[in-house]
């Protein structure tokens, strides 16, 4: 199923709306009229897009859902804080046929990560922190901890002491030394998962506890490497603003946003919106979703780093935010200083060269510093992330525009159609 009309037709219609709620400057310049309001949607030619163009975005999205490499896909692109391109196409769930839609819910996991960056900037801001804090400052458990150094001839592991604490710019940038338990198989991933530090019932003071009990993976600094730091980023907006995570983030982020649809589960009268995960066979088929545990009530513990839940207009909203530099539709969270220092990469040589070619990180944050390097279309300073089921989102602050795509979603073909939005998406701007 598809949402779009023509996109012919649709540009005539958005333009002659856009000619009618426009007035002219002295210098020539159209300007919205008052009580315009950021991400309206508008023709795309409004914007130096091409329409015919943009669909091409369209066609190369349902075509991963009509080859039967995707149960369904929303994707939505902003340019000059408009809408130019709103679509989705397929089904939630390939067992019921329940179509996808524009305002599917989606479990958006590490596209959690910037919300909590956003939060902990809030803080940065009110003077609670500072970058070369070091952790140990609002976290003393994490005194005097072990470091793993390899193993030894026995082939067990050995350990030996921090160097030094990590600080709050490295528990913001994954150098911190922490690791997460996810894939890898070296001993202290190893330890994470056996420690079940990930799991959403053990509340926040209790993952401290657990941490605190195990070894850094690296030296702080020394390395990038994706960790449980942003849960732990988590546990720090509460220790700083008093108040319990998920209702900081409600009052002081989804509300002043209008983000009606995200949170940490979803509401039984919304649970017949929420897309499930598809996985693909190693013949590439689709696999129906295995359907898991109660999403309805809210989790012992509010996962900064992978918890939440959103829509594709929610997020975007969240990400025209930044792209503005720190406000919406006169709700301003950040200053664009904050913003900037977000977007930043902040590695230093040592932790850098761990990274992807050309990319850096900022404040829970991926940067592109060089695109080239890259192999990819962004123009250099674009920033993004994306989730374990397939969401992904960038800024391009040089063109001006924010793109999200929501699919849900582990297999090879989360790669594909990340890469083919970016061509489609650059490919059609023309201005």
């Amino acid at each position: 199923m598809t949402l779009n009309l023509d996109r012919r037709w649709l540009s005539v219609i958005l333009l002659a709306l856009v000619s009618a709620a426009c007035t002219t400057t002295a210098d020539g310049l159209a300007e919205d009229v008052a009580g315009a309001r950021d991400l309206a949607m508008v023709a795309p030619e409004t914007v130096g897009i091409s329409s015919e163009r943009l669909e091409r975005l369209d066609a190369g999205m349902r075509q991963f859902v009509e080859d039967g490499r995707l149960a369904g896909v929303v994707t939505m692109m902003a340019r000059h804080g408009k809408t130019v391109h709103f679509s989705a196409a397929g089904t939630m769930d390939i067992e019921s046929g329940a179509p996808i839609t524009t305002d599917s819910i989606f479990r958006i996991y590490s596209m959690t990560k910037p919300i909590t960056g956003v939060a902990m900037m809030m803080l940065y801001e009110e003077g609670t922190w500072r970058l070369n804090d070091p952790v140990t400052k609002f976290i003393p458990e994490f005194e005097n901890l072990q470091v793993y150094a390899g193993d030894g001839p026995d082939g067990e592991p050995r350990f030996e002491d921090a160097t030094r604490s990590m600080t709050m710019r490295e528990l913001m940038t994954h150098s911190s030394g922490l690791a997460y338990g996810l894939g890898a198989s070296n001993p202290v991933d190893r330890m994470y998962r056996e420690s079940r530090v990930l799991d959403s019932s053990t509340p926040l003071q209790e993952m401290i506890d657990t941490l605190a009990t195990l070894p850094l993976l690296y030296q702080p600094g020394a390395r990038w490497y994706y960790s449980i730091a942003v849960d732990v980023q988590g546990y720090l907006v509460e220790q700083l603003s008093g108040q319990p995570f998920d209702q900081f983030l409600q009052a002081r982020i989804f509300d002043p946003l209008g983000m009606a649809d995200t949170a940490f589960y979803v509401p039984a009268e919304k649970l017949d919106r929420l897309a499930l995960i598809h996985t693909q066979d190693e013949d590439g088929a689709l696999v129906p979703p295995q359907r898991g545990g109660d999403v309805t009530t809210p989790p012992t513990r509010a996962s900064g780093g992978g918890g939440l839940y959103s829509t594709t207009t929610d997020y975007m909203r969240f990400l025209q935010m930044v792209l503005n530099g720190g406000e919406l539709d006169g709700a301003r969270l950040l200053s664009p200083r904050s913003i900037e220092m977000m977007r930043t990469n902040h590695l230093q040589e040592q932790a850098l060269s761990t990274m992807r070619p050309g990319s850096g990180f900022g404040l829970d944050f991926g940067v592109i510093m060089d695109p080239a390097a890259a192999g990819e279309p962004y123009s250099k300073g674009s920033f993004q992330w994306g989730g374990a089921a397939g969401t992904w989102f960038w800024i391009d602050p040089v063109e001006d525009f924010v793109f999200v795509g929501m699919i849900q979603h582990r297999g090879r073909t989360v790669g594909e159609v990340q890469g083919a939005s970016r061509n489609l998406v650059y490919q059609a701007i023309l201005d």
